[in-house]
């Protein structure tokens, strides 16, 4: 019995075949790309549904499209079976495309398989037909269409590994060409197969014939083409998500990139003297936990050197800064040459040096060193044309017969340096019991700390913050002084360490606060106009849990608007407790309360934690102000500071700032904020209240810019 096909039918299936072609390319690229994630199974099994779907809808439609002078019916359950096959060999054939590699033979092996589930689906397919006798085929055609779809699957899968990767035009151009070439040997598998199919004459239907064959085609086909659309819909949104996500890493990347950059810098700037090159204080106490481990375990000792050079302040009064620089240079490059690899030299700050001396033998070495460099220190040198001889004072401790631990090292070494400049200077002296007699003195500063708030020795000296671009006063910060009864005016640097070691900066530290808020309500109270006023915080109040009500506590009792307090915290005491440090810093942020990071570059901040953190203002420490105007280093380090506060929405205050070339690269680089002493020092109170009522006056008269024109100047022109 002869049949024949419906054109319209042939031609859509065919087109079905195309698509299931260029979708399964696709679908490759993205469960190729989704290997050993998460996702990997959950495209695998959906692809694998919508190919499947697709692929059986082409031989079903193609089945369809053949007619017979009878009607035609179809065995409902061997129809499924053949559509779950058609959806188990598109799951093999993508999770075969999903591997990493694969080599000709395992493709052979996978083409063969995947053929023979082709002939499976096609002909369990052809065997739902419902007529009697059975369907016979022609051995010849049979085995061709075998070969086909052999031949079609080995084109497919290497096709899957050829075009699974790039997004490129060029790409999506091949896979549609390699679709068309796909679809077609499918199609040619199908029809191969259904020319080798043989109808009895007298064939008859043996059920109740299907509904009109064209309609269930047509209506097949739409079903496959919309799985298939949706399926191609998801796989180009997944690929815009993709894409945007890649972009958003690499953004991503870059930045971390540019902050690992900054931050190598800012680590290296915070770990070495910035004059010198030498390792600073941090890294000395690293290098000293060293030295001592290694001598414990090895059963050696080593010895530490406090060198302090001798009238070091004549040559900055005399000569100059630049002159005293450029001595401490020099005196640090000879240490350098004098010492072995295995040793270190460190700055401390000033004029002092301290040398740790690894695996030494005996007391009498270390004085030998002691000697050379104190011959090599004094070796004539010439600075601004002029030849000068100078000499230090050299004090020794020896672990572990001085000290077992960094800080009696230190302390014991600088007892000593202070004895030899005692005994007349330029000599070396080992440290020796008798010599500790500057620890009574530091326990009497302890106990004069305690007692000096009751006896209401502290004051507060104001320091503005100057708008860089039209030089008004913008806020002050509060500095604290010691009237010590018999030292005199007391810097912080000089008893804030001790405070915080003894304990007694929780009551000093908020007495700083209470005074600095009600003063700065007096000032509005005088008919001066608003101003905020910054208050320091140090870590271990920052670190209390009364914090937020003990700031709510002294604005309230100050009657201060909280918009006018801003707290100042240490970039090292924010960055200790990252996370209990942001719950803190959002509880004062929702009080009104400003807050800035102070001494900024000489911690480690992650960038992470820092857009976190509900900060108003960086202040770059001093220490890359004081030669940003000379140094490349200190300039580009200032400039990637600026940007970073800027992208994340902060102002930038430089503080030290001494001099108008500083502050004239501060104004082109557009920092927001300076205070120094190049505007002004430190003022007692009734002094910045003449400052300020003078600054509120010459607001209603304007003057050109200039960065000469200091409060300090104008004083002395008036005087």
């Amino acid at each position: 019995m002869a049949g024949t096909y419906n054109p319209w039918l042939v031609v859509l299936s065919v087109f079905v075949a195309i698509f299931v072609s260029y979708t399964a390319l696709n679908l490759s690229s993205r469960v190729a790309r989704s290997a050993r994630k998460p996702s990997s199974r959950v495209w695998l099994a959906g692809g694998a549904v919508s190919m499947g779907c697709g692929i059986w809808s082409m031989h079903f439609v193609g089945m369809l499209a053949f007619s017979l002078p009878i009607a035609l019916s179809y065995d409902p359950a061997t129809t499924l079976v053949s559509l779950v096959i058609a959806i188990g060999l598109s799951g093999f054939a993508l999770s075969i495309a999903s591997r990493p590699q694969i080599s000709v033979r395992r493709l052979a092996v996978g083409a063969i398989v995947m053929g023979l589930g082709i002939c499976a689906m096609h002909y369990s397919g052809m065997s739902a037909i419902q007529v009697l006798p059975l369907i016979t085929y022609e051995p010849r055609l049979l085995i061709a269409s075998g070969l086909i779809a052999v031949g079609a699957s080995f084109a497919a899968l290497w096709l899957f590994f050829r075009l699974r990767k790039g997004r490129s035009w060029q790409m999506r151009l091949a896979r549609l060409g390699a679709a068309i070439v796909m679809g077609l040997a499918i199609s040619g598998m199908h029809y191969t197969g259904m020319a080798a199919s043989r109808f009895s004459a007298g064939s008859y239907c043996t059920s109740a014939a299907s509904p009109n064959n064209n309609w269930l085609a047509i209506t097949i086909a739409v079903i496959a083409l919309a799985i298939l659309t949706i399926t191609t819909i998801l796989l180009v949104y997944d690929a815009h998500l993709e894409s945007k996500t890649r972009r958003h890493n690499e953004q991503l990347e870059e930045a971390n990139e540019q902050l690992e950059e900054v931050n190598a810098q800012l680590q290296h700037v915070a770990t070495h003297d910035a004059l010198s090159g030498l390792p600073n204080r941090l890294l000395l106490a690293d290098r000293l936990s060293q030295a001592m481990a290694q001598a414990e375990r090895h059963q050696n000792r080593f010895a530490v050197f406090v060198v302090d050079l001798d009238r070091f302040k004549s040559v900055n009064d005399s000569l100059g800064h630049l002159a005293g620089d450029a001595m401490l240079k020099e005196v640090a490059r000879r240490l350098a040459l004098a010492l072995r690899k295995a040793d270190t030299l460190a700055r401390l700050g000033g004029d002092e040096f301290v040398l740790i001396l690894n695996e030494i033998s005996s007391a009498a070495d270390v004085e030998a060193v002691a000697s050379k460099l104190l011959v090599d220190i004094a070796r004539p040198l010439k600075l601004s044309g002029l030849e000068l001889h100078t000499s230090a004072s050299i004090g020794i401790s020896i672990f572990p017969d001085n000290g077992s631990d960094a800080e009696t090292l230190l302390k014991h070494a600088d007892a000593a340096m202070y004895h030899a400049k005692k005994s007349g200077r330029n000599m070396h002296q080992l440290f020796a019991p008798a010599m500790s007699a500057f620890a009574r003195e530091r326990l009497e500063l302890e106990n004069g700390l305690r007692r000096a708030l009751a006896r209401h020795e502290f004051v507060l000296h104001y320091q503005p913050k100057v708008d860089v671009r039209t030089g008004g006063i913008d806020s002050a910060e509060a500095l604290i002084r010691w009237r010590h009864p018999t030292r005199g005016l007391t810097p912080p640097m000089d008893f804030i360490p001790l405070a915080e070691e003894s304990g007694v900066i929780l009551p000093i530290g908020e007495w700083a606060l209470r005074e600095a808020c009600r003063q700065a309500y007096a000032w509005q109270a005088a008919g001066l106009r608003p101003l905020r006023v910054a208050v320091n915080l140090s870590a271990q109040q920052f670190r209390q849990k009364k914090l937020v009500e003990v700031v709510n506590s002294a604005l309230q009792e100050a009657r201060l608007e909280p918009r006018y307090l801003e707290l100042e915290l240490t970039e090292s005491a924010v960055m200790q407790d990252a996370e209990q440090s942001i719950g803190t810093l959002r509880q004062l942020s929702d009080l009104g309360v400003r807050i800035s990071v102070d001494d900024f570059g000489t911690g480690y901040s992650s960038l992470s934690y820092l857009r976190r953190l509900p900060l108003d203002r960086l202040k770059i420490d001093r220490a890359f102000i004081r030669e940003v105007a000379t140094s490349r280093d200190d300039a580009a380090i200032v400039r990637a500071i600026v940007s970073l506060a800027h992208n994340l929405h902060l102002k930038v205050i430089a503080e030290g700032v001494e001099t108008p070339d500083q502050l004239a690269f501060l104004l082109e680089l557009g920092c927001d904020q300076y205070q120094g002493y190049h505007f002004s020092a430190p003022v007692p109170n009734n002094v910045f209240v003449s400052m300020l009522r003078e600054h509120q006056a010459e607001l209603t008269t304007p003057r050109p810019a200039n960065l000469e024109d200091t409060w300090v100047n104008r004083i002395l022109r008036k005087t």
